[in-house]
């Protein structure tokens, strides 16, 4: 995210075009067709489990669907949740005043903890609320398919409509998913700007990358797995380091080969990661080496 992680690719890994035909001209129809789906998931918060106090509400009722709702009720503008994973790992989100954020259960089944913190001063932060739950028999793939915080769509989001869209030029899912691809690295330009001056609490809208179309890596990351997700792929968004810079990717689930942790690049055998930030616009065969070296990436969190 970096520029420093972008002048490394400058210098030394320059970049390349992973699958072929990255343009704005749509590729010929396919001879099949893939069932395009025209609906979506769309989290619910029906009240059958609810914990919290008076600075929040969290909707645990659908945790066999992978998600929690959490309403933030208190009036700090700067409040954090801490989510605690069945193996201890912590997850950081933000949250704004009267808002209601999707929350991913990418841990699976286990007891989550849940804790709550309102900004008092500087950067110093104080405990409001602190509970846990009990998530249940959490489908492996619902975590990966709905919309959450980092990648939030609704069924009327320009993002479905695009999804559709590219959809009806499928042959099959693989194909959908190059297609996707494509287009990512076809449409959306790096954002050095924001690059070079990211929030720390930065959080990825894949309506305005679509917008602007420009972004960085947690964009180009989100969008992407906002149109999987959409036509039904599960998809998760990865964020962790690639080498010393902290990036963004994403891993698919296709039933013909299960989860490909980091796929994207076909040379006829074997898939390789998806990596659509280092794809964009670039085209030489020294990225493709770095891409599929499982050492230069680590995973550290799953949307």
């Amino acid at each position: 995210m970096k520029r420093a992680w972008l002048r490394h690719i400058a210098a030394g890994l320059a970049a390349m075009l992973l699958l072929s035909g990255c343009s704005n001209t749509a590729a010929p129809g396919p001879t099949t067709r893939r069932v395009t789906r025209t609906t979506v998931l769309e989290p619910r918060a029906p009240g059958e489990v609810v914990l919290g106090n008076s600075f929040a509400g969290v909707d645990a009722s659908c945790t066999g669907d992978g998600y929690i709702q959490l309403h933030y009720s208190g009036t700090a503008v700067k409040a954090k949740l801490q989510l605690t994973l069945p193996d201890g790992n912590m997850y950081t989100y933000t949250l704004a005043p009267g808002k209601t954020e999707t929350i991913p259960l990418t841990g699976g089944s286990g007891e989550y903890g849940v804790t709550l913190l309102e900004n008092a001063f500087d950067n110093i932060y104080a405990m409001v609320y602190s509970g846990g739950f009990q998530a249940r028999n959490v489908d492996e793939f619902l975590p990966y398919l709905y919309p959450n915080q980092f990648v939030w769509f609704t069924a009327d989001s320009s993002v479905c409509a695009l999804g559709v869209e590219i959809s009806e030029q499928s042959a099959d899912d693989l194909d959908y998913v190059t297609r996707v691809y494509d287009y990512v690295v076809a449409n959306i330009d790096y954002d050095y700007d924001l690059a070079a001056s990211t929030p720390v609490d930065y959080i990825p809208d894949v309506e305005k990358t679509l917008v602007s179309r420009k972004g960085i890596c947690l964009d180009y990351a989100s969008l992407m797995t906002a149109l999987l997700r959409s036509q039904g792929i599960p998809t998760k968004l990865v964020v962790g380091y690639s080498g010393t810079e902290y990036h963004a990717w994403i891993s698919v689930y296709l039933e013909e080969t299960g989860w490909m942790d980091g796929i994207i690049y076909f040379d006829g055998v074997s898939w390789s990661r998806i990596d659509p930030t280092l794809a964009a616009g670039n085209r030489d065969v020294s990225v493709k080496d770095y891409v599929n070296n499982n050492d230069n990436y680590k995973e550290k969190y799953f949307y």
